[in-house]
C-alpha cells in the first residue's frame, strides 16, 4: 500500500476508537454541566491539568523513547522484549521514587482531592506507556480499541457515580481512574506484554538511550503544559475556580478539535518517521501537510461556524459566559495543529532539543501575556495569550524547518481565501443576527468541499482501488 494510503488507513482505524467516545462525551456535557456547579466543574479541570503537568515529569517521557526506538526494530522480538523490559523497569521505579515522595510530603499537603490526584499520575503513567508500546508495533487496532475502552469506561463510571451515589466532583475523578485502569489490563493482554517483560533483559546502554531522547521532552512538555493548562491555574488562582470552570467548559470545543488532529497526527508521525530517508521525503511531506491544513482549517470554520446553535444545547446557562471565547480559542487550535503538522520532521530526525526550545520560550511569552492582560480584559487574557503563542511558535518553527531541513510550500491563493472567509464567518459570529449565522455556515461548508476536493478524489480512487482488488 502506498504511504498516503497507509496513512489514511491508520487514521482511520484510530479516528473509529476516538471518536465514538468523543461524541458521547459531548452529548453528556449538559448532564455534567447541569449537575456539578461551576466551582465543582472547575476544581476536576485544575486537578486534570495537574495530572498533566505531573505525568511527563514523573515517567521522564521515556514512553516516547520506546515509540520511536520500536519503530526500527518491528519485527525484531528479541530488541522488542530489550526495549520494553528496559523501559517498564525504568518507568517502575520512577514510580516507587514518586510514590515514596508523596507518603513523605501529604502530611504537608492539605487537601480533600490529593489521593486522586496521586492515583491518577499512576494510572496515567502506565496507560501511557503501555500505548506508546502499541504504537511502536503499529498495532493501531489495539492503540484504538484500548483508547475506545478507556473513554468509554470513564464516561459509564462518570454516570453511575454522578447520578447513582452522587458523588460530584469525586466521582468524576474516580471515574478517570477507572477509564484508565481499563486501558491498562486491556493492552496488557491484548499486546501479550508478559512475553516482553524480562528483569534480565534490562541493559544499561538502552535505557540511556531512551532517556538521552526523551529528557530533553520534558521541558517541552511542560511547555505544551502552559499553553494548554497555565492558563486554568492563573484563572483559578485571580478570578477564581468558578470562572475556571467557565474556561474549561468553553475549551472544550477546541479540545475535541484538537483531538481530531492528535488522531491524524499518531499516523502522520509514524509516516514520516518511517520514510524520513525516502528520496521524495520533500515531495511527500509537502503534498500531505497542504492536504492535512485544508482540511483542519475547513474543520475549524465548521465549528465556529456550528457553535451559535450548538453552544446553548450542549452547554447549561450558567456557562454562557465562555460562548466569546470559542472562536478565539477554535483559531488558536489551528495555529497549533500547524505546529504540530510541521514538528513531526523534529520527531523523525529525532532533535527533541529543537522541539523543547521554541516550545519554552513561547511558553514563557504565554504566560506573560496572560499575566499582563488578565487584569484588563478576564477571562479574554487566556484565549489572548494562547492564540499569540502558538502563533508566534508556528511561524518561527516554519522558519527553522525552512532553513535546515527543506522548503515548506503553501498556495497563497489558498491563504488569501482562507482569511476572507474566517473573516466573514468571525463577523457572523460576534453580532448575533441567527440569520447571517446561517449565512455563515452554509458559507463554512462550501468552503470545506471547494478547498478539499482532492481529497474527497483521493478518497473515491482509493475505495475503487480497493472495490477492485
Amino acid at each position: 500500500m502506498s504511504r498516503e494510503g497507509t496513512l489514511i488507513k491508520n487514521t482511520a482505524i484510530i479516528t473509529v476508537g476516538k471518536i465514538c467516545t468523543q461524541l458521547i462525551t459531548f452529548f453528556l456535557l449538559p448532564l455534567y454541566t447541569s449537575l456539578l456547579s461551576t466551582q465543582e466543574y472547575g476544581i476536576i479541570d485544575l486537578l486534570n491539568t495537574l495530572v498533566s503537568l505531573l505525568v511527563p515529569i514523573v515517567t521522564l517521557q521515556i514512553e516516547q523513547g520506546i515509540f520511536r526506538d520500536l519503530i526500527e526494530v518491528r519485527g525484531n522480538k528479541e530488541k522488542e522484549t530489550k526495549i520494553i523490559s528496559t523501559g517498564l523497569i525504568v518507568v517502575s521505579v520512577q514510580m516507587l521514587g514518586y510514590l515514596l515522595l508523596y507518603v513523605c510530603m501529604s502530611g504537608f499537603i492539605h487537601n480533600d482531592y490529593k489521593v486522586y490526584l496521586v492515583l491518577n499520575i499512576l494510572v496515567y503513567s502506565f496507560a501511557s506507556v503501555f500505548l506508546q508500546v502499541a504504537r511502536g508495533f503499529g498495532n493501531n487496532r489495539v492503540y484504538a480499541t484500548a483508547s475506545f475502552l478507556s473513554a468509554l469506561s470513564t464516561i459509564l463510571s462518570n454516570v453511575v457515580f454522578l447520578l447513582v451515589f452522587h458523588m460530584r466532583a469525586e466521582g468524576m475523578l474516580l471515574g478517570t481512574i477507572m477509564g484508565q485502569s481499563v486501558c491498562i489490563l486491556y493492552l496488557f493482554f491484548s499486546l501479550n506484554l508478559y512475553k516482553y517483560i524480562r528483569i534480565q533483559k534490562f541493559d544499561k546502554n538502552s535505557s540511556k538511550r531512551l532517556l538521552k531522547y526523551s529528557i530533553p521532552l520534558i521541558p517541552n512538555s511542560i511547555s505544551w503544559w502552559i499553553f494548554n493548562a497555565s492558563d486554568r491555574v492563573i484563572v483559578s488562582a485571580i478570578l477564581g475556580v468558578a470562572q475556571n470552570g467557565i474556561l474549561s467548559a468553553a475549551s472544550k470545543f477546541s479540545t475535541v478539535y484538537i483531538t481530531f488532529y492528535n488522531i491524524f497526527n499518531i499516523s502522520w508521525m509514524e509516516a514520516v518517521s518511517l520514510h524520513i530517508h525516502d528520496k521524495d521525503i520533500n515531495e511527500f511531506f509537502n503534498r500531505t501537510f497542504n492536504v492535512a491544513l485544508r482540511f483542519f482549517v475547513a474543520m475549524g470554520m465548521g465549528i465556529i461556524a456550528c457553535m451559535p446553535f450548538a453552544y446553548p444545547l450542549l452547554l447549561h446557562e450558567k456557562f454562557r459566559d465562555g460562548y466569546v471565547l470559542v472562536p478565539i480559542l477554535i483559531v488558536a487550535s489551528l495555529f497549533n495543529v500547524v505546529v504540530g503538522l510541521i514538528s513531526v520532521i523534529y520527531v523523525a530526525k529525532k532533535n527533541t532539543k529543537a522541539i523543547a526550545n521554541t516550545s519554552f520560550v513561547s511558553a514563557i511569552l504565554n504566560i506573560t501575556i496572560h499575566l499582563i492582560l488578565i487584569r484588563y480584559v478576564g477571562l479574554y487574557a487566556a484565549a489572548i495569550s494562547t492564540l499569540a503563542s502558538f502563533f508566534i511558535m508556528s511561524i518561527y518553527r516554519l522558519y527553522d524547518i525552512n532553513k535546515h531541513y527543506f522548503k515548506i510550500q503553501m498556495d497563497p491563493k489558498f491563504l488569501i481565501f482562507t482569511v476572507f472567509v474566517a473573516s466573514f464567518i468571525l463577523v457572523c459570529y460576534y453580532v448575533s443576527n441567527w440569520k447571517l449565522q446561517v449565512i455563515a455556515l452554509v458559507a463554512a461548508i462550501c468552503y470545506a468541499v471547494i478547498v478539499n476536493k482532492n481529497i474527497f478524489r483521493f478518497i473515491v480512487r482509493l475505495f475503487k482501488q480497493k472495490m477492485k482488488r
